[in-house]
């Protein structure tokens, strides 16, 4: 009977140089984690901070073409959009309701004022009557004309008449035949006929100057009155108001039947078949920004691309307004007051050196980064140069290849080198 197998057993000695290998691996090891801990350990005591890199973006500092731009918000606005007003004192009948589509000429609301109506019926009035008077003076003038011709002409023929008898009287005065005293009435009939004649020939032309004169100035009184009686007519056909253009109609004023002063808003017609962009621009931006600058629109459904148009002279709320007007056609479907982003494309800078934006560029002013090497964020002095929305040009403190730091760094408290934890 067995009872065991110790008696099977035999017991070996162990190759020799065995036990000073096994030593040396375990030696090896221990001086490799000693090397270990002591490079973690100054590691960790020359940073003044830990942080894992989860909680970091890094980016690496390259070469490219930087496009300086600005995302600014803005919205869909009507570059034509008149508002229309009650020209007097007026009771209102709308014609037309908000939102109604309506073309150029039509008729949008109906305005009644009697003093209107009075004052264009007196003009009237006054017309007719200034206008008799300048056809009566046509005749005065022709019929006075007509007198001082007459006038003229007796004079003209008193005066053949006279130097007739003096001829009769030289004829048979060297024969004794007529007494002296009646040639000397005879040559003096001449004379004063002669002087007659003239006068009467320079009043006729006198008189009818008077009264070419009297006519032209009544017929001044009938242009001023016609000129009178125009603006009358055009104040009560304004009382007839009409579509400046085609579009619909925005907003109403007034109610219907409402009794308004002069001047009063009544409704704003909007045209949608001119539209624009209009821009919320944050100030800083004012001073690289200008007329004819290329922007692109994102309206939700697409992009397209404009110009800027217009540039708001004062500042509100730390905000400027400019407008842009699309390039070609605008895009179908947009709609008033519909809200857009937009980018306004400042300037292209080829090979430049940059490195993607973050929270960095506002940290500190943008003076410092943290470049990253052999796993230490190393707080380093920088320049930036010009900022896009997606990068930033370096001028001074980094070069091509260097990795920074561009978000997280909010929990560095500016401490000079931070241990980053993979």
């Amino acid at each position: 009977m067995i009872r065991d197998t110790s008696n099977q057993d035999a017991v070996m000695a162990a190759p020799k140089g065995q036990a000073t290998k096994r030593r040396l691996i375990i030696a090896a090891i221990a001086v490799a984690v000693l090397a270990g801990g002591w490079s973690v350990l100054r590691t960790w005591r020359s940073s003044d901070h830990s942080v894992n890199a989860t909680r970091l973006r890094i980016a690496e500092v390259g070469r490219g073409t930087l496009i300086r731009d600005a995302a600014v918000n803005g919205r869909i606005v009507a570059a034509v959009s008149p508002t229309l007003y009650a020209p007097s004192l007026a009771t209102v009948e709308l014609k037309v309701h908000a939102g109604d589509t309506v073309k150029k000429g039509d008729v949008l609301a109906v305005l009644e004022s009697p003093d209107l109506a009075d004052a264009l019926k007196k003009e009237q009035a006054a017309y007719a009557q200034i206008e008799a008077d300048v056809a009566r003076q046509r005749i005065l003038a022709r019929k006075q004309k007509l007198l001082a011709e007459r006038d003229s002409d007796t004079a003209e023929i008193e005066r053949v008449s006279a130097q007739r008898t003096l001829e009769r009287y030289d004829a048979v005065a060297n024969e004794g035949a007529v007494a002296k005293i009646e040639y000397q009435k005879a040559k003096d009939a001449v004379n004063s006929a002669v002087i007659r004649a003239h006068h009467a020939k320079e009043a006729a032309t006198l008189e009818n100057d008077n009264v070419a004169l009297e006519l032209e100035s009544k017929i001044k009184q009938l242009d001023q009155q016609r000129s009178t009686l125009s603006n009358a007519q055009r104040r009560v056909d304004e009382l007839t108001v009409r579509a400046p253009v085609d579009g619909f109609i925005g907003t109403l004023s007034v109610t219907n039947r409402s009794v308004v002063p002069a001047n009063t808003p009544l409704m704003t017609l909007v045209d949608l078949s001119r539209l624009e962009v209009e821009l919320e621009v944050p100030e800083t931006y004012v001073s690289d920004i200008g007329l004819g600058m290329n922007a692109e629109v994102n309206y939700g459904t697409g992009t397209t691309t404009g110009k800027l148009s217009a540039l708001s002279p004062e500042v509100v709320k730390n905000q400027v307004l400019a407008r842009v007007r699309f390039n070609g056609e605008q895009p179908a479907g947009l709609r008033q007051n519909q809200r857009v982003t937009s980018r306004l494309l400042i300037d292209e800078k080829p090979n430049t050196l940059m490195v993607s934006r973050g929270p960095f560029v506002e940290s500190e002013g943008g003076r410092y980064a943290y470049v990253v090497r052999d796993g230490i964020a190393i707080r380093t002095p920088i320049k930036l140069g010009a900022t896009s929305v997606s990068a930033v040009e370096i001028l001074g403190g980094l070069k091509q290849g260097d990795k920074i730091v561009i978000a997280g760094t909010e929990t560095f408290e500016n401490a000079e080198r931070v241990s980053i934890n993979q």
